[in-house]
């Protein structure tokens, strides 16, 4: 891992893997705008899609993460609102959150909130032939939702895969191997932007170059080059 919080030249890279929250799009959005309304909705939507098969098989995993192999769908409720409230990584609430927001989207209660200048060097940066890919705690589905519905319009065209916690956790080395494995690159090739300095930590032991996205004062500093926002990124493509 570098010691240098500069960028001292452009990162020469095949590919860019993108966190979310933080990197991409605003906290505030999430916690302020998604998360609320996941709260609010997600109860109604347990109980009426209970017997669907893939809302079935979802909730099958809460009761096994939950250690409530008996729980009934009121009890499920309160797990997923219990988990919520802890901002709980766990891969049935995001993929039901998903659920829920793809309704939000589609009926205009809210657009995925994407920083102008992000959106920018996506367009950018994926014109110019890099790779770039998305890595979040959310759902594959809550990815492509927000990106698909965002402010600055649709954004899925940008985008090559992406890659949520079934892949692995987000503070996990092998995560990060499993991702280069699957771009098939190596992972020197591949850069990964997030504001938080553990994933980076992780992403940086894997062998991936790394920067860490300052927007305001919350992020607690890692010891990886630093940029206030997407422009301050220099990059160029490097032959896969």
């Amino acid at each position: 891992m570098s010691d240098t919080t500069a960028i001292s030249g452009p990162l020469r890279v095949a590919a860019i893997v993108l966190d979310i929250e933080g990197t991409t799009s605003s906290i505030d959005f999430v916690h302020e705008v998604l998360f609320p309304y996941a709260a609010r909705e997600l109860p109604a939507f347990v109980r009426n899609n209970h017997q669907q098969s893939a809302v079935r098989s979802l909730l099958a995993d809460v009761r096994s993460e939950a250690r409530e192999p008996e729980a009934a769908t009121e009890r499920i409720v309160q797990i997923l609102l219990q988990w919520i409230k802890e901002d709980r990584k766990a891969t049935s609430l995001k993929a039901l959150q998903g659920m829920v927001w793809e309704k939000g989207y589609r009926d205009g209660d809210f657009k995925g909130h994407v920083y102008p200048e992000a959106s920018r060097n996506m367009r950018d940066w994926a014109a110019g032939g890099i790779g770039l890919y998305i890595y979040s705690s959310g759902s594959v589905q809550a990815q492509k939702l927000l990106f698909g519905h965002s402010e600055a319009g649709d954004l899925r065209p940008l985008i090559r895969g992406y890659f949520d916690t079934r892949i692995g956790p987000k503070r996990d080395m092998a995560s990060y191997r499993l991702i280069a494995d699957t771009l098939q690159l190596s992972a020197g090739k591949i850069l990964f932007l997030s504001d938080v300095a553990a994933e980076l930590d992780a992403a940086a032991s894997a062998g991936m170059q790394t920067v860490q996205l300052v927007r305001d004062a919350r992020v607690v500093r890692g010891r990886h080059r630093m940029a206030a926002d997407f422009d301050s990124i220099p990059v160029s493509l490097i032959a896969q």
